[in-house]
């Protein structure tokens, strides 16, 4: 959960081997002519759209702070139909995050369909978080036209997703569930969490819960403005919520009375870490870091693991069972690197191509997490994101981020790169950017820089703001708390014809650099292969002075050339490739002609001389350029 905006960036990227003769231009060497044997089609990176399920559909642009369900409207499954997966298809997507789909502690009341009430002192919002969740075996009520059959409905959204080509991904937060969690839907034989817990002792080994004997639980005080349901009356909002004894809160908090910062509305899962943060279970040698899964899971059904470690596994299983193809784990820190090796093995022995991404932001452990713990993807949020931010914002320039890119070289195709989530500020709020084109470059840079998955947030892609106090929401995010509208969103859904016609000049513009960069990103294979640091041997260079950021892609015959630019003036310059650049890219002596592929009106070529490459450039303010050679 953070925040992640783009600086505008301008790029050029030369891909491919296509050789062709510049005529008008000097030619030290001539180059012969090649006419290229047909190739298959080129496969880039992953594409991941990450939308909050409950907001995506919604029509209804009331947005009334703290309202009901039926006063701001609610998204369903159903609204997002052919029309809008094709538009998604079309944007370059190939994975869709369903936010906020497992059934979380909520307001509304669906007590006619067997579902017991939340207490408002321990939910936040109206709508409730997301990672709140109250049931694992069933899914978000609001989301259904009829909660009676609301797995049936998200069912048939992943059948259409899949109709449409993409894979579907969904949450699972094995650091916390609900305060009042109690599954309606769990199958036959499946206990729910705490059920055979010993709430006589602070910590177990196969409890779920931990614990403080003799105190009741107290609600936090509420921070001004955060009162529950902003004040208004309701039966269950008195300050109390029965839980004896209390539970450690999600964020690791021993107090039977938590701070209002802290995740009160969650009780922390255990996992066999004590108290005094020793394992009761074995560590991982360091040399199961290069054995695969079968060898992971050999060793784990040799121990006596925690019951929370078998009933997540079970939880993942249930779901892939039910066609869904990966998952997103919040605050995958705070579990227990030897239950993500037991976890995602477990996941892969069922679907080795499973998409497993993790929210972590400490570097030291992304390998780690990685190889001991099989994650697929980390975010790259502490470090990529946040220098791209600073450049954006004017608070750092671009130096920092070849060093960056050279430090994640041997993981680089495991980090997830993004501007925007749920947890981060949006670009175009003035606590960010303030403008969604100011971020175009850094957009760029985040789709090309690494070998990694490209993410993208709904509303991104047309300039959402974040604008409004939805209640527990605030401005500058997305609410992921209260029932609400996504207004720029609203203008690209078109009520249900999800196809801009809402939108002003300003925003299909953004839409359609969106679309025409995250496809470049999908297809070109080049963005998985290697990277070479062009900025540092171009420092001295005439003209590229000031914020501008330039580096290579290769891959087999395919190469990249990206240069940004990060500032609000033009640049005209030569960026020189130096002998090794170009021995690596296995460039031939000659001139070659540059195709530019994001829009197709630059003309360049490269010209390479006594092993050493240049190409004469003019970057107009905050312009984005794709060259293939």
């Amino acid at each position: 959960m953070k925040n992640t905006l783009i600086s505008l960036a301008v790029l050029l990227v030369l891909v491919g081997c296509s050789e062709q003769k510049e005529a008008q231009l000097p030619k030290p060497v001539v180059a012969k002519d090649v006419v290229p044997s047909p190739q298959p089609q080129a496969e880039g990176k992953p594409v991941v759209y990450q939308m909050l399920t409950r907001l995506f559909g919604n029509k209804n642009q009331t947005n009334k702070p703290w309202a009901t369900l039926e006063e701001n409207g609610v998204g369903k499954f159903a609204d997002i139909d052919d029309k809008a997966l094709s538009a998604i298809k079309a944007l370059g997507v190939t994975h869709i995050w369903y936010t906020g789909v497992p059934h979380h502690a909520l307001i509304t009341d669906y007590t006619e369909y067997g579902i017991t009430v939340d207490d408002p002192d321990v939910v936040k919002g109206r709508a409730g978080s997301p990672y709140a969740v109250k049931d694992y075996y069933n899914v978000n009520p609001d989301l259904a036209l009829d909660p009676s059959k609301r797995l049936q409905e998200w069912q048939a959204l992943i059948e259409r997703t899949h109709r449409h080509g993409m894979k579907v991904l969904m949450d699972i937060v094995p650091n916390h569930v609900a305060r009042d969690y109690q599954s309606l839907s769990k199958p036959q034989g499946v206990k729910d969490f705490g059920a055979d817990d010993d709430k006589t002792v602070e910590y177990a080994k196969h409890n779920n819960f931990y614990y403080i004997p003799g105190e009741a639980f107290q609600t936090p005080d509420p921070l001004p403005g955060f009162e529950p349901l902003g004040g208004e009356t309701h039966p269950l909002s008195d300050g109390k919520f029965d839980e004896m004894p209390a539970k450690w809160t999600g964020n690791g908090s021993r107090a039977a009375k938590p701070h209002a910062d802290d995740w009160y509305e969650t009780v922390k899962i255990n996992y066999g870490v004590k108290p005094d943060g020793s394992y009761d279970f074995p560590k991982l040698p360091a040399e199961y870091a290069q054995k695969d899964c079968d060898a992971h899971l050999a060793f784990w059904q040799q121990q006596d693991l925690p019951d929370a470690w078998h009933k997540f596994k079970d939880i993942a299983l249930y779901w892939l069972d039910k066609g869904v193809d990966g998952f997103r784990y919040d605050v995958a820190e705070l579990v227990p690197v030897e239950f993500w090796s037991f976890m995602n093995c477990s996941i892969k022995a069922v679907n080795p191509e499973a998409f497993l991404l993790a929210e972590i932001y400490t570097p030291p452990i992304y390998r780690d997490y990685l190889h001991l713990g099989k994650m697929g993807y980390i975010y790259d949020k502490v470090g990529t994101y946040d220098a791209l931010r600073a450049v954006v914002e004017g608070k750092a320039d671009t130096t920092p981020l070849p060093d960056l890119a050279k430090s994640l070289l041997d993981i680089q195709q495991h980090m997830l790169m993004f501007l925007e989530n749920h947890d981060e500020q949006r670009i175009a709020s003035p606590q960010f950017a303030g403008d969604a084109d100011r971020a175009r470059p850094a957009m760029v840079v985040t789709a090309t820089v690494n070998a990694g998955p490209t993410m993208i947030y709904f509303g991104q892609e047309v300039g959402e703001p974040g604008e409004g106090d939805a209640g527990f929401g605030k401005a500058s995010r997305t609410t992921i708390f209260d029932y609400w509208g996504v207004p720029a969103h609203q203008r690209w859904m078109n009520d249900g014809a999800f196809d801009g016609g809402m939108l002003s000049d300003k925003d299909k513009s953004l839409r359609d650099f969106y679309s025409r960069l995250l496809n470049i990103a999908k297809s070109e294979s080049a963005l998985t292969g290697d990277y070479i640091d062009l900025h540092t041997p171009n420092l001295s260079t005439p003209g590229y002075e000031g914020n501008l950021y330039a580096f290579a892609r290769h891959q087999g015959d395919e190469r990249l050339l990206v240069v940004a630019n990060f500032d609000e003036q033009v640049h005209d310059f030569e960026l020189v490739l130096p002998a090794e650049a170009v021995s690596k890219m296995a460039i031939d002596e000659g001139v070659w002609r540059l195709n530019e592929l994001l829009y197709g009106k630059q003309n360049a070529s490269l010209k390479v001389q006594d092993g050493q490459g240049a190409v004469s450039l003019s970057l107009k303010p905050l312009e984005s350029v794709i060259f293939k050679l």
